[in-house]
C-alpha cells in the first residue's frame, strides 16, 4: 500500500495532514473501528476518501439528505475519485448499482433509508467493500438535536460485515451524545477520537434585537461573500429576504413549505453563488457542503447549544475567517419555556437545562468561546481575543434595584399586564387604561425616574431571560421560579451594556477575506474560476478555493510543477485547470 502521506498530496494537493486526521485515516487503513469527532472544517470527509482511495472495493457512505450527498459527490469527482450516489432521485440508479457490484467505485453514498433495507444489504453481498463511513453520525442518537430513527437501523446491517472497517463522522456532539453513538454503530471506546470543538476562524457576536431587520442589514453590508440567515418561521424567511434585498446583494429563502422545484434552485442558486444571501428556516441545514460562507446570522434564539454551534460552524469551513452573529430577545426565551410546556414531563428537565445554557451564553460578560468549549467538555483558556465580549470588554451595570421595582408592579397590578404597561406605570405614564384600573394609586406609581428609566426594557428582558418573570397566553407577566430570590435580595440582576459598534464601509468587516489586498490578479483568477464553473454546471469553489487562489496570487507560478506546489492542487485538478490558471497569470504579467 502506498504511504498516506504520499497519496494527500498527489490527490487532494495538500502537503500534510491536519490535527486528528492521520489518526483516523491510519485507524481506518488498519481495518478497526473508529468514531471521529471533528469539528466542521477539520476535514472530515477527507477521513473516509483517502482510505476509498487506497483500500481495494468501495467505501459506501451513510449521509442523511441527498443534497449533501450531491454536494460530497462533486468534491469527490473533482479530485479524481470515481464515486457515485443511489438516492431516489437518481435516473441512472441501475448502472450504479453494477458499477458498484464491479468493484469500479471509489464511493458510494446513500441515505440511511436505503442503507437499512433488505435488498441493499443484498447489494452489498454482492461488491467488493472497503469501508463503512456514517456521516453526521449524532443523528443516531436520540441524545442528539437531528436524531433521524433509521441511523438506529444501521448497527444490523454493519454487523453483516463484521471484517469491513466502519468509521463514525460527527461535528456536534456532547459526552452523552458520544456515548450512544459508541453503543448504536458496535464502536468500542478506545476507537473515539475527538479533535475538539474550536473553530478559531470563527468570530462570535451576540446582541439584543434592536430593529432586527436593520442589525442584519448592517451584517449584510458590512460582510462581504455569501451568507445564511436563520430566520424562526417560514413566513420570515421571505421578509427578511425581500427585507435585505435593499442592501444590494442577491438573496434568496428557503423553507419547508416551499415549492419543491424552487427551494431545490434557490439552493442551487445559493451553492454557485459568491455573494447571495439565504434567510433560512433551519430545514436549510446539514445539506450544505459550501465552504466559502463568510457569515451566519440568528434572527432568534436556537434550539440549543448544539444546534447553534452547528448552524454557525457551516461559516468558514473554508478556513478564512467569518462571523457569527446572534440576536435574541426575551420573546425567544418565553416562547422556548412555552414549548418546554408542552413536551412530554420526561423530556423537562433535559429541555430546560438545554435553555439554561443558551442563557448562560447570550448573557455572560465573558468569553463567549470558552462557553460553547466548556460545554462540550473542554477546558479552554479564560479569553479567545475573537469574540464580542474579548474584542470589547462590556461595562456591567448593576440593575438589581430596578428589577425589584419591576417585579413589584407587575405583583401590585395582578400579574396580568405586559411589559409596555408595566413600564408606563413604573414611569408615570398615565392613561385612559392606568385610570379605569386605579393603577395610579400603586405605591409603584412613577417609582422609576431619571438614568433608571432606561434600564426597564433591558431588566425586563433580563428578568424573562431569567425565569423570574414569564408571559401567559395573553402576553401577561406573571412571576417565574426566580423571582423569589431577587425580591429577598438572594439574587442580582447585572445588566451588561455592549459598546457601540463602529461603521464600516460594506465589505471591510471581518469576514471580507476573499481579496484582502485588491489585487487584480486575484481578481482575474476568480473570474476565470467562475467561467470554468459555468461551463462545468459545478459551484467555484469545486474548482479552487479562495486560499488557492490568493497563494496562486502571491506565488505567480509560471509552470505545471510550481502551480502543483500550491496547497490545493491534486494531481486530478492540476491536469484538468493548470493551463487555464497559468495563462491568467501569464497574461497578468
Amino acid at each position: 500500500m502506498n504511504d498516506p502521506r504520499h497519496e494527500l498530496q498527489r490527490i487532494f494537493g495538500f502537503p500534510d495532514f491536519r490535527g486528528v486526521q492521520r489518526q483516523v485515516v491510519d485507524r481506518t487503513l488498519g481495518h478497526q473501528r473508529t468514531l471521529a469527532v471533528m469539528p466542521t472544517g477539520a476535514g472530515k470527509s477527507l477521513t473516509y476518501q483517502l482510505p476509498a482511495a487506497m483500500l481495494p472495493g468501495t467505501c459506501v457512505v451513510v449521509s442523511p439528505l441527498i443534497a449533501l450527498m450531491h454536494d460530497q459527490l462533486r468534491a469527490a469527482e473533482a479530485v479524481g475519485l470515481a464515486a457515485a450516489t443511489l438516492t431516489s432521485v437518481d435516473e441512472n440508479r441501475a448502472e450504479t448499482m453494477q458499477r458498484f457490484r464491479d468493484g469500479q467505485l471509489d464511493l458510494l453514498y446513500v441515505a440511511p433509508e436505503r442503507a437499512s433495507n433488505a435488498s441493499f444489504r443484498d447489494l452489498l453481498s454482492a461488491a467488493p467493500l472497503a469501508l463503512f463511513a456514517i456521516d453526521e453520525a449524532h443523528c443516531v442518537s436520540e441524545w442528539g438535536h437531528d436524531f433521524r430513527p433509521d441511523y438506529r437501523l444501521l448497527r444490523p446491517l454493519l454487523d453483516s460485515f463484521p471484517d469491513v472497517p466502519r468509521l463514525a463522522l460527527t461535528a456536534t456532539a456532547d459526552a452523552h451524545t458520544r456515548a450512544d453513538i459508541l453503543e448504536q454503530l458496535g464502536i468500542p471506546t478506545e476507537g473515539m477520537i475527538v479533535a475538539g470543538f474550536d473553530r478559531p476562524n470563527i468570530r462570535y457576536t451576540i446582541q439584543p434585537k434592536d430593529n432586527l431587520t436593520r442589525q442584519i442589514a448592517d451584517v449584510v453590508r458590512d460582510t462581504a461573500g455569501p451568507g445564511i440567515v436563520y430566520v424562526q418561521t417560514r413566513a420570515a424567511t421571505e421578509k427578511m429576504a425581500a427585507a435585505l434585498a435593499a442592501t444590494g446583494r442577491p438573496t434568496r429563502a428557503y423553507h419547508a413549505g416551499l415549492d419543491p422545484a424552487i427551494r431545490a434552485k434557490n439552493q442551487r442558486d445559493f451553492v454557485a453563488s459568491e455573494d447571495m444571501v439565504m434567510c433560512a428556516t433551519v430545514a436549510f441545514g446539514m445539506g450544505i457542503d459550501k465552504p466559502d460562507v463568510r457569515f451566519v446570522a440568528h434572527a432568534g434564539l436556537p434550539k440549543s447549544i448544539e444546534a447553534y454551534y452547528q448552524e454557525t460552524g457551516r461559516a468558514g469551513r473554508d478556513g478564512d475567517p467569518s462571523v457569527a452573529h446572534l440576536f435574541w430577545g426575551a420573546e425567544d426565551f418565553a416562547r422556548a419555556r412555552q414549548r418546554i410546556a408542552e413536551m412530554e414531563p420526561e423530556r423537562h428537565s433535559g429541555e430546560r437545562q438545554r435553555l439554561a445554557s443558551l442563557g448562560a451564553l447570550v448573557e455572560t460578560a465573558g468569553c463567549r468561546r470558552a462557553i460553547l468549549l466548556r460545554h462540550f467538555g473542554e477546558d479552554p483558556p479564560a479569553t479567545c481575543g475573537n469574540c464580542d465580549n474579548c474584542l470589547s470588554p462590556p461595562r456591567s451595570t448593576d440593575a438589581t434595584e430596578v428589577a425589584r421595582k419591576y417585579l413589584s408592579a407587575v405583583f401590585r397590578t395582578g400579574q396580568m399586564f405586559g411589559m409596555g404597561y408595566i413600564e408606563s406605570v413604573l414611569t408615570a405614564k398615565s392613561s385612559e387604561r392606568s385610570l379605569m384600573n386605579g393603577h395610579e394609586q400603586l405605591s409603584v406609581w412613577g417609582i422609576v425616574e431619571g438614568d433608571d428609566a432606561a434600564l426597564l426594557k433591558p431588566v425586563g428582558r433580563a428578568l424573562l431571560l431569567r425565569d423570574a418573570l414569564r408571559t401567559n397566553e395573553h402576553g401577561g407577566l406573571e412571576f417565574g421560579p426566580g423571582a423569589r430570590a431577587i425580591l429577598k435580595g438572594e439574587a442580582d440582576v447585572a445588566l451588561l451594556e455592549a459598546p457601540a459598534r463602529p461603521k464600516r464601509r460594506r465589505g471591510s468587516g471581518s469576514g471580507a477575506t476573499a481579496n484582502p489586498t485588491d489585487d487584480p490578479l486575484f481578481e482575474a483568477l476568480r473570474a476565470r474560476r467562475r467561467d470554468l464553473a459555468k461551463e462545468q454546471g459545478v459551484p467555484p469553489y469545486v474548482i479552487f478555493h479562495d486560499s488557492v487562489l490568493r497563494e496562486m496570487a502571491e506565488a505567480r507560478p509560471r509552470d505545471a510543477w510550481a502551480l502543483g506546489r500550491i496547497t490545493g492542487i491534486g494531481q486530478r485538478k492540476l491536469d484538468a485547470y493548470g493551463d487555464a490558471f497559468l495563462q491568467v497569470i501569464r497574461d497578468q504579467g
